[in-house]
């Protein structure tokens, strides 16, 4: 079995495309449980985020698994699957592993060195253990992934920024509100999180999942005069608010808390458009002239038509709409090329060390074998040995002193060895070494076979414990 991930991010495909093919609650859980059932894949795991969708599988046929998730993922999205081809990629074996390595490092988001996606990494993890779909071998290599992440941010300067996806928004959307003029000056000094850059604005996140957590903590910490909450549940929005002691605004009336707002950060997990062309136009009918609707899209499906840029109002710039297509790009330079070549470094570290623990974890079928054969012999010359002596009164204690004896012998014989050919299998030709213990001591094939696809219960990859 080998690692494959099929996926498409923001690198390969267009927002519209993404947007289609994101995939969350119940349509996350179905998608789970279809690809497990395809005839090559043992199990799945799925990362799907606003910029990314990934299937990862173990599989068994490298083209039966990639056409399989291909097949579903045109199915889950509508995508015909000649037009979401072209924004496919593939990644397979230590390829595959090396991926979710700089995933989860922070080195392939839109925002490079960004946090959150160490959370969703968490997260589809979860989910597929919830679902059923993740074994053995997927969350080893889950939860090297996860610590991969954790060193990235822990021993290099990745994160200092602090960067998300709102904070760059944030960035972008500064030079349009109301009273930026007065802050811009101290940018330098403050830096895009600077306590300052909201100073004087009053910001409505509307939504109430994690994102727009986020948003709201990023809000709070820029100096935002004041920040609303918007969610069709309201107790949520409530909980939310009261962490930066911001206020609620009814989501029935929502153009009434866009017109009030300087700055609206949409990310909800609605399914289709919340800020649609009909609530803008209520809006620009009611709001200050002297100010453009500044409405920052974090949401995947859009929630913000992007339609209603081109409204007429009463100036040139009476609404400024910034999507993940304007974030595109925008935070991949703000972090250092030492950073990022001391996160690969990492990176390079980890997966090193995964391909020596899977190398070693692969001579264990040989090795219980060996030890199987071992004890069947054992047992079969004690049994002819104890029926020759009982005929000469020999007692049963001094059988069991012969028996513990010869049981010591062999293990003495056969723990060097075991021991030094589980060390040789952890380098690159590791294989030779089980495979000559399998031609010297003539061991089945068809047991060796049964011990691999058997449940280990002490696995040799280092145990991560805690990171999930």
């Amino acid at each position: 079995m080998s690692v494959l991930v099929v996926g498409l991010s923001h690198k390969s495909a267009p927002v519209s495309t993404l947007e289609r093919a994101a995939v969350s609650g119940d349509t996350l859980g179905k998608l789970l449980h279809d690809v497990a059932r395809l005839p090559d894949i043992a199990e799945t795991f799925v990362i799907s985020t606003c910029n990314r969708v990934e299937v990862y599988a173990e599989v068994g046929r490298f083209h039966g698994g990639v056409a399989g998730v291909c097949d579903l993922l045109s199915r889950y999205s509508g995508i015909p699957a000649a037009e979401l081809t072209s924004s496919l990629y593939v990644h397979y074996e230590d390829r595959a592993v090396q991926h979710l390595l700089a995933v989860s490092s922070g080195l392939e988001s839109m925002v490079v060195g960004e946090d959150q996606i160490l959370g969703q990494v968490r997260t589809a993890l979860k989910v597929a253990g919830d679902h059923g779909t993740l074994g053995r071998s997927l969350r080893d290599l889950g939860r090297l992934a996860l610590r991969a992440g954790k060193r990235a941010r822990a021993e290099t300067g990745i994160d200092r920024l602090g960067l998300s996806l709102v904070s760059v928004g944030i960035e972008l959307a500064a030079p349009h509100l109301n009273g930026a003029e007065d802050v811009r000056q101290d940018q330098e000094k403050l830096g895009s999180n600077g306590p300052g850059r909201l100073a004087g604005v009053h910001v409505l996140v509307v939504g109430a999942g994690a994102m727009s957590g986020l948003a709201v903590a990023t809000a709070a910490r820029a100096g935002a005069a004041r920040v609303t909450v918007a969610n069709r549940t309201r107790v949520k929005a409530e909980r939310l608010a009261a962490g930066v002691g911001g206020t609620v605004a009814d989501f029935a009336d929502l153009p009434a808390a866009i017109a009030e707002a300087d700055l609206v950060i949409s990310c909800t997990g609605a399914a289709s458009l919340v800020i649609a062309e009909a609530v803008v136009r209520e809006v620009l009918s009611v709001r200050d002239r002297a100010r453009p609707v500044v409405l920052l899209d974090l949401a995947m499906p859009r929630d913000v038509d992007p339609a209603v840029a081109g409204l007429p109002g009463p100036s040139e710039a009476a609404v400024i709409v910034i999507s993940m297509d304007t974030l595109r790009g925008s935070g991949e330079s703000a972090v250092g090329a030492d950073e990022v070549a001391a996160v690969r470094a990492i990176v390079e570290e980890e997966f090193a060390a995964y391909g020596s623990a899977v190398r070693a974890d692969r001579v264990t079928p040989t090795v219980v074998a060996l030890r199987a054969k071992a004890a069947t012999v054992v047992d079969a010359e004690l049994a002819r040995l104890a029926g020759r002596l009982s005929e000469e009164s020999v007692s049963g204690h001094a059988l069991e002193e012969m028996a513990q004896t010869v049981r010591r012998v062999v293990d003495k014989l056969l723990h060097a060895p075991t021991v030094r050919v589980k060390e040789l299998a952890s380098s690159p030709d590791g294989e030779e070494y089980a495979a000559a213990l399998r031609v010297l001591f003539d061991l089945d094939p068809r047991t060796i076979d049964a011990v691999t696809h058997a449940e280990v219960d002490s696995p040799s990859i280092p145990s991560l414990e805690g990171n999930l």
